[in-house]
């Protein structure tokens, strides 16, 4: 692959509001390699993963890509996933690919985990990650993808095919957000696009990308993915959290209706009889790393929530997803939440980027 030159960080940006929302909103990129890809494919591909993920994969259209997670038999999520069907290159088969887009600590794990339970169904798990290049883009970048594709997504989780792989419309980013203590003060929402592309038409497209384009590190990426309220679990976070603690239903990771998979009695238990306590919310602070404990001021012997994600914030600190007691969020207002222990760096919680059942 060849090397590209990317802009270094958001320290050295001046202003939150002026230059990296211009960049980011004019159009960005990035070899996203915090992620990798699994494929299922074989005919009965889509019958188990249905039986083993919590959203409804028999069902998932070949236009469209969709969250889901890999459950624990408590419950817990063990991995996240965007999931997509591939596209068929031969229409008599029944055969078919599925695949999915997960952290890339998880992948061997979750690949030898998923192969357990295959038994005689007719489908092979294969780790395809370096057959293609992943490529996060950001504001109206994609618009130099138009001469590969027939068309471009439009709709959030739209889904289009070519030889130049891949293409899916990710949910805008809400990358201007005031803490929740202040008056709101107006939102800047960024489009992300997700490209995989095979390594030639990548290379073949770099210099255009580089030309046109900033190119920022996958930091940012994972920013922005806070920023839209998208939790992604790793090793650090793993059978930590019910579904909905992380708001994992709110965005389309969970079909309540679609039957039974590992933990699946539990995650509806949580949802139908009101059992929900903790949510996940965005915050900033100091500094924070994913699975890292947090501590309310009155009562700081005991945890109210973990952080879930983390990534470099443009004005300094972090922003972070957090998982929190929502008791944690009815204490007085001169309570204050910390990271780490009760003495540590203090939490600001920002608007979120979508509405909670729970506590809306």
């Amino acid at each position: 692959m060849k090397q590209i030159a990317t802009f270094t960080g958001w320290g050295e940006m001046s202003s939150v509001l002026s230059s990296s929302v211009q960049d980011l909103t004019t159009g960005a990129f990035t070899v996203l390699d915090q992620f990798s890809i699994l494929a299922a494919s074989g005919p009965d591909a889509a019958v188990f993963l249905h039986g083993q993920l919590t959203n409804n994969i028999e069902k998932l259209a070949a236009e469209k890509a969709q969250f889901a997670g890999l459950c624990s038999i408590k419950g817990r999520l063990l991995a996240t996933f965007l999931v997509w069907r591939a596209a068929k290159h031969n229409d008599e088969s029944n055969a078919e690919t599925i695949q999915l887009m997960l952290s890339r600590d998880l992948q061997a794990a979750i690949q030898k985990r998923l192969s357990m339970f295959i038994l005689r169904s007719k489908v092979k798990l294969n780790d395809v990650g370096a057959d293609n290049v992943l490529i996060g883009l950001t504001g109206n970048a994609v618009r130099l993808l138009a001469p590969l594709f027939p068309n471009l997504p439009e709709l959030a989780h739209s889904k289009v095919e070519s030889e130049a792989g891949t293409l899916i419309r990710l949910s805008d980013a809400p990358i201007a957000v005031s803490p929740v203590s202040t008056e709101t003060i107006a939102t800047a929402h960024c489009a992300r696009y997700l490209w995989i592309a095979p390594h030639a038409v990548f290379n073949a497209q770099l210099t255009t990308l580089s030309t046109g384009l900033t190119a920022i590190k996958p930091a940012v990426w994972d920013w922005l993915e806070i920023r839209a309220g998208e939790p992604r679990i790793t090793e650090a976070t793993q059978d930590k959290f019910v579904p909905q603690m992380v708001n994992f239903e709110v965005i389309g990771g969970v079909d309540f209706h679609k039957g039974c998979y590992p933990g699946q009695e539990i995650v509806a238990r949580s949802q139908y009889r009101g059992t929900i306590k903790r949510r996940m919310m965005l915050a900033h602070t100091d500094k924070a790393q994913p699975g890292t404990e947090v501590f309310h001021s009155t009562d700081p012997q005991q945890p109210c929530g973990m952080v879930v994600n983390a990534a470099p914030a443009p004005g300094g600190g972090v922003d972070c997803l957090v998982e929190l007691k929502l008791a944690a969020l009815d204490q007085e207002a001169a309570s204050t939440i910390h990271v780490e222990t009760s003495a540590g760096s203090v939490l600001t919680l920002l608007t979120q980027p979508y509405a909670l059942p729970a506590i809306a």
